[in-house]
Protein backbone atom coordinates (compact mmCIF):
# COMPACT_ATOMS: atom_id res chain seq x y z
CA UNK A 1 0.00 0.00 0.00
CA UNK A 2 1.13 3.52 -0.53
CA UNK A 3 1.81 5.26 2.52
CA UNK A 4 -0.34 8.59 1.51
CA UNK A 5 -3.31 5.84 1.38
CA UNK A 6 -2.80 5.28 4.83
CA UNK A 7 -3.74 9.01 6.16
CA UNK A 8 -6.69 8.45 3.79
CA UNK A 9 -7.76 5.35 6.22
CA UNK A 10 -6.68 6.41 9.97
CA UNK A 11 -5.73 9.28 11.72
CA UNK A 12 -2.89 9.81 13.54
CA UNK A 13 -0.69 7.53 10.90
CA UNK A 14 2.05 5.86 13.76
CA UNK A 15 5.46 5.47 11.82
CA UNK A 16 9.02 5.08 13.33
CA UNK A 17 12.82 5.60 11.73
CA UNK A 18 15.11 2.70 12.24
CA UNK A 19 18.65 3.25 10.59
CA UNK A 20 21.32 0.49 9.52
CA UNK A 21 23.70 -0.64 10.91
CA UNK A 22 27.66 1.14 10.50
CA UNK A 23 30.16 -0.36 8.82
CA UNK A 24 31.21 -3.55 9.84
CA UNK A 25 28.05 -3.37 12.62
CA UNK A 26 25.80 -6.25 13.37
CA UNK A 27 22.48 -6.25 11.32
CA UNK A 28 21.05 -8.89 13.78
CA UNK A 29 20.38 -5.95 16.34
CA UNK A 30 18.57 -4.28 13.98
CA UNK A 31 16.64 -6.87 13.12
CA UNK A 32 15.89 -7.20 16.65
CA UNK A 33 14.80 -3.51 17.20
CA UNK A 34 12.59 -4.41 14.44
CA UNK A 35 11.27 -7.02 16.06
CA UNK A 36 10.12 -4.78 19.09
CA UNK A 37 8.70 -2.36 16.85
CA UNK A 38 6.37 -4.46 15.09
CA UNK A 39 4.78 -5.18 18.57
CA UNK A 40 3.75 -1.39 18.81
CA UNK A 41 1.95 -2.25 15.67
CA UNK A 42 3.28 1.39 13.41
CA UNK A 43 1.65 1.72 10.48
CA UNK A 44 5.03 2.08 8.47
CA UNK A 45 8.72 2.31 9.53
CA UNK A 46 11.21 4.11 7.61
CA UNK A 47 14.81 3.12 7.35
CA UNK A 48 17.91 5.41 6.58
CA UNK A 49 20.22 5.50 3.77
CA UNK A 50 23.92 6.68 3.19
CA UNK A 51 26.23 8.33 0.83
CA UNK A 52 25.02 7.68 -2.62
CA UNK A 53 26.38 4.04 -4.23
CA UNK A 54 27.95 2.91 -0.80
CA UNK A 55 26.73 -0.56 0.59
CA UNK A 56 24.61 1.57 2.70
CA UNK A 57 21.59 1.33 -0.18
CA UNK A 58 21.86 -2.21 -0.36
CA UNK A 59 21.19 -2.58 3.38
CA UNK A 60 18.30 -0.11 3.28
CA UNK A 61 16.82 -2.18 0.35
CA UNK A 62 17.23 -5.49 2.30
CA UNK A 63 15.92 -4.28 6.23
CA UNK A 64 12.79 -2.58 4.26
CA UNK A 65 12.69 -5.84 2.53
CA UNK A 66 12.41 -7.54 6.01
CA UNK A 67 9.29 -4.79 7.42
CA UNK A 68 7.19 -5.02 4.23
CA UNK A 69 7.72 -8.95 3.55
CA UNK A 70 8.29 -10.13 7.26
CA UNK A 71 6.37 -8.74 9.48
CA UNK A 72 3.61 -6.94 7.02
CA UNK A 73 4.34 -3.56 7.87
CA UNK A 74 4.41 -0.84 4.94
CA UNK A 75 8.62 0.29 4.74
CA UNK A 76 9.33 3.72 3.52
CA UNK A 77 12.90 3.31 2.15
CA UNK A 78 15.12 6.57 2.03
CA UNK A 79 16.82 7.39 -1.06
CA UNK A 80 19.47 10.27 -1.38
CA UNK A 81 20.37 11.88 -4.54
CA UNK A 82 23.49 13.60 -4.24
CA UNK A 83 26.73 12.29 -6.15
CA UNK A 84 24.22 9.23 -7.57
CA UNK A 85 23.80 8.94 -11.16
CA UNK A 86 21.15 7.94 -13.02
CA UNK A 87 22.30 3.94 -13.29
CA UNK A 88 22.75 3.87 -9.71
CA UNK A 89 19.78 4.97 -8.84
CA UNK A 90 17.15 2.62 -11.45
CA UNK A 91 19.50 0.06 -9.93
CA UNK A 92 18.35 0.67 -6.36
CA UNK A 93 14.86 1.27 -7.69
CA UNK A 94 14.51 -2.13 -9.24
CA UNK A 95 15.59 -3.54 -5.98
CA UNK A 96 12.80 -1.72 -4.14
CA UNK A 97 10.61 -2.83 -6.76
CA UNK A 98 11.80 -6.39 -6.54
CA UNK A 99 11.20 -6.39 -2.91
CA UNK A 100 7.45 -4.85 -2.89
CA UNK A 101 8.59 -1.78 -1.60
CA UNK A 102 6.31 0.76 -2.29
CA UNK A 103 7.36 3.86 -1.00
CA UNK A 104 10.39 5.96 -1.06
CA UNK A 105 11.28 8.93 1.02
CA UNK A 106 13.24 11.11 -1.71
CA UNK A 107 16.09 13.51 -0.42
CA UNK A 108 19.07 15.18 -1.66
CA UNK A 109 21.54 14.10 0.87
CA UNK A 110 24.78 15.44 2.44
CA UNK A 111 26.84 17.98 0.03
CA UNK A 112 29.48 16.56 2.95
CA UNK A 113 29.20 13.31 2.10
CA UNK A 114 30.24 13.33 -1.95
CA UNK A 115 33.91 12.97 -1.36
CA UNK A 116 35.34 12.62 -4.91
CA UNK A 117 32.19 11.50 -6.28
CA UNK A 118 30.80 14.99 -7.65
CA UNK A 119 27.02 15.89 -7.29
CA UNK A 120 26.20 13.36 -10.01
CA UNK A 121 22.98 13.81 -12.11
CA UNK A 122 20.81 15.33 -9.59
CA UNK A 123 21.29 18.26 -7.67
CA UNK A 124 18.06 18.80 -5.77
CA UNK A 125 15.35 16.53 -4.26
CA UNK A 126 12.56 17.91 -6.92
CA UNK A 127 14.95 16.65 -9.32
CA UNK A 128 14.79 13.02 -7.84
CA UNK A 129 11.62 13.64 -7.17
CA UNK A 130 10.37 13.84 -11.22
CA UNK A 131 13.07 10.84 -11.95
CA UNK A 132 10.78 8.65 -9.84
CA UNK A 133 7.64 9.59 -10.53
CA UNK A 134 8.13 9.04 -13.99
CA UNK A 135 8.05 5.59 -13.31
CA UNK A 136 4.70 5.90 -11.83
CA UNK A 137 5.45 2.82 -9.07
CA UNK A 138 6.30 4.59 -5.99
CA UNK A 139 4.54 6.61 -3.44
CA UNK A 140 6.89 9.41 -2.81
CA UNK A 141 7.44 11.25 0.29
CA UNK A 142 9.80 14.39 1.48
CA UNK A 143 11.39 16.71 4.09
CA UNK A 144 10.11 19.27 4.90
CA UNK A 145 11.02 22.24 7.68
CA UNK A 146 9.11 23.97 10.20
CA UNK A 147 12.35 26.38 11.02
CA UNK A 148 13.47 26.02 7.75
CA UNK A 149 15.85 24.27 6.36
CA UNK A 150 19.76 24.94 7.40
CA UNK A 151 20.67 26.23 3.71
CA UNK A 152 17.78 28.45 2.79
CA UNK A 153 17.79 32.18 2.69
CA UNK A 154 14.73 32.70 4.84
CA UNK A 155 11.62 30.54 5.44
CA UNK A 156 9.36 31.89 2.81
CA UNK A 157 12.01 30.80 0.13
CA UNK A 158 12.20 27.18 1.65
CA UNK A 159 8.07 27.40 1.60
CA UNK A 160 8.15 28.07 -2.28
CA UNK A 161 11.03 25.32 -2.44
CA UNK A 162 8.39 22.94 -0.86
CA UNK A 163 6.00 23.89 -2.90
CA UNK A 164 8.10 23.18 -6.12
CA UNK A 165 9.07 19.97 -4.66
CA UNK A 166 5.55 18.51 -4.31
CA UNK A 167 4.54 19.68 -7.52
CA UNK A 168 6.90 17.12 -8.93
CA UNK A 169 5.27 14.48 -7.30
CA UNK A 170 5.33 14.51 -3.81
CA UNK A 171 2.40 12.05 -1.73
CA UNK A 172 3.11 13.11 1.86
CA UNK A 173 5.63 15.42 3.73
CA UNK A 174 7.70 14.13 6.90
CA UNK A 175 9.46 17.05 8.99
CA UNK A 176 12.41 17.46 10.78
CA UNK A 177 12.45 17.56 14.52
CA UNK A 178 11.56 20.35 16.03
CA UNK A 179 10.97 21.20 19.85
CA UNK A 180 8.75 23.97 19.74
CA UNK A 181 5.17 23.10 18.36
CA UNK A 182 4.27 26.67 17.50
CA UNK A 183 6.84 26.88 14.93
CA UNK A 184 5.19 23.95 13.93
CA UNK A 185 1.91 25.47 13.83
CA UNK A 186 2.86 28.39 11.79
CA UNK A 187 4.43 26.76 9.32
CA UNK A 188 1.37 24.27 8.90
CA UNK A 189 -0.76 27.29 8.40
CA UNK A 190 1.76 29.37 5.94
CA UNK A 191 2.07 25.66 3.96
CA UNK A 192 -1.86 25.38 3.27
CA UNK A 193 -1.90 29.46 2.60
CA UNK A 194 0.59 28.03 -0.56
CA UNK A 195 -2.13 25.20 -1.60
CA UNK A 196 0.41 22.64 -0.06
CA UNK A 197 -2.03 20.18 0.35
CA UNK A 198 -0.39 16.85 0.83
CA UNK A 199 -0.56 15.09 3.83
CA UNK A 200 1.78 15.51 6.89
CA UNK A 201 3.67 13.86 9.29
CA UNK A 202 5.62 15.29 12.37
CA UNK A 203 9.06 13.82 13.59
CA UNK A 204 9.63 14.00 17.16
CA UNK A 205 12.77 13.35 18.47
CA UNK A 206 13.13 12.26 22.49
CA UNK A 207 16.38 13.86 24.08
CA UNK A 208 18.27 11.20 25.49
CA UNK A 209 21.34 12.97 26.87
CA UNK A 210 23.10 16.41 26.02
CA UNK A 211 25.54 15.82 23.29
CA UNK A 212 22.38 14.16 21.34
CA UNK A 213 20.70 17.47 21.50
CA UNK A 214 23.86 19.55 20.72
CA UNK A 215 24.31 17.61 17.62
CA UNK A 216 20.78 17.87 16.31
CA UNK A 217 20.32 21.34 16.91
CA UNK A 218 23.92 21.84 15.41
CA UNK A 219 22.47 19.51 12.33
CA UNK A 220 19.08 21.17 11.79
CA UNK A 221 19.41 24.50 13.91
CA UNK A 222 16.03 23.75 15.26
CA UNK A 223 15.05 25.94 18.21
CA UNK A 224 15.34 25.51 21.73
CA UNK A 225 12.57 26.76 23.71
CA UNK A 226 13.38 28.05 27.28
CA UNK A 227 11.55 25.40 28.87
CA UNK A 228 13.85 22.95 27.32
CA UNK A 229 16.49 24.59 28.25
CA UNK A 230 15.81 24.47 31.47
CA UNK A 231 15.72 20.91 31.72
CA UNK A 232 19.34 21.03 29.90
CA UNK A 233 20.61 22.87 32.13
CA UNK A 234 18.79 21.05 35.64
CA UNK A 235 19.60 17.86 34.36
CA UNK A 236 22.66 17.51 31.87
CA UNK A 237 24.73 15.65 35.02
CA UNK A 238 22.16 13.27 35.57
CA UNK A 239 21.17 10.95 32.63
CA UNK A 240 18.95 9.01 33.80
CA UNK A 241 16.82 12.00 35.04
CA UNK A 242 17.80 13.85 31.70
CA UNK A 243 16.20 10.83 30.08
CA UNK A 244 13.29 10.65 31.92
CA UNK A 245 12.83 14.47 31.22
CA UNK A 246 13.39 14.27 27.97
CA UNK A 247 10.88 11.69 26.98
CA UNK A 248 8.18 13.59 29.03
CA UNK A 249 8.76 16.73 26.90
CA UNK A 250 8.60 14.51 24.27
CA UNK A 251 4.99 13.04 25.50
CA UNK A 252 3.67 16.35 26.27
CA UNK A 253 4.77 17.89 22.11
CA UNK A 254 2.88 14.89 20.89
CA UNK A 255 -0.09 15.65 23.13
CA UNK A 256 -0.35 18.97 22.16
CA UNK A 257 0.09 17.93 18.82
CA UNK A 258 -2.70 14.81 18.82
CA UNK A 259 -4.92 17.25 20.15
CA UNK A 260 -4.44 19.69 17.57
CA UNK A 261 -5.15 17.32 14.98
CA UNK A 262 -2.20 16.40 13.45
CA UNK A 263 -2.07 14.07 11.11
CA UNK A 264 0.71 11.55 11.53
CA UNK A 265 3.52 11.14 13.98
CA UNK A 266 6.76 9.87 13.02
CA UNK A 267 9.13 9.24 15.98
CA UNK A 268 13.11 9.03 15.86
CA UNK A 269 14.10 6.20 18.37
CA UNK A 270 17.62 6.20 17.17
CA UNK A 271 17.31 2.04 17.26
CA UNK A 272 16.22 1.78 20.84
CA UNK A 273 12.88 0.19 20.85
CA UNK A 274 12.55 0.68 24.47
CA UNK A 275 11.87 4.49 23.98
CA UNK A 276 9.57 3.63 21.82
CA UNK A 277 7.45 1.53 23.93
CA UNK A 278 7.80 4.20 27.02
CA UNK A 279 6.41 7.22 23.97
CA UNK A 280 3.53 4.91 22.73
CA UNK A 281 2.39 3.40 25.96
CA UNK A 282 2.39 6.89 27.52
CA UNK A 283 0.14 7.93 25.13
CA UNK A 284 -2.58 5.04 26.13
CA UNK A 285 -6.18 6.07 24.95
CA UNK A 286 -4.68 9.19 23.47
CA UNK A 287 -3.06 7.60 20.64
CA UNK A 288 -6.38 6.24 19.33
CA UNK A 289 -8.88 9.04 20.44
Amino acid sequence: MKIHQLFEQKNPVLSFEIFPPKRNGDVQSVYKTIDELAKLSPDYMSVTYGAAGSERGEETVKIASRIKNDYKIEALAHLTCVGATKHELDQLLADYANHQIENILALRGDYDALSNRGIGDFKYASDLISYIKAKNAFGIGAACYPEGHIEARSLTADLFQLKHKVTQGVDFLVTQLFFDNEKYYAFLNEMRSLDINVPITVGIMPVLNRKQIERMVELSGANLPEKFKKILVKYEHHPEALEDAGIAYACEQMVDLLSNGVQGLHLYVMNKPEVAKRLVNSLGHILHT
